[in-house]
């Protein structure tokens, strides 16, 4: 029989996240990473096939590549 395990608490990123908010966008791809509990997420472009993924960085860098994308038909529609 399988026994429980406790699960590790990770910190909140929702706070770190709320000041940099981003449009939402359908090609947008976020990782968590464990191995790195300072970046939180990995970003990817998925635009615009969504078979191989760009790697953008961490979410803090990818903030600034997201706001100047101009294919504005990616993101969502209750965004506007």
């Amino acid at each position: 029989m399988a026994m429980l395990q406790p699960v590790t608490d990770l910190p909140p990123l929702a706070a770190t996240t709320t000041a940099s908010r981003i449009r939402r966008c359908t090609f947008r791809r976020l990782s968590r990473v464990a191995a790195n509990p300072e970046s939180g997420y990995e970003v990817s472009c998925l635009y615009p096939d969504r078979r191989v993924p760009l790697p953008l960085g961490a979410m803090e860098s990818s903030i600034d590549i997201c706001r100047a994308c101009t294919a504005s038909h990616i993101f969502r529609p209750d965004e506007d």
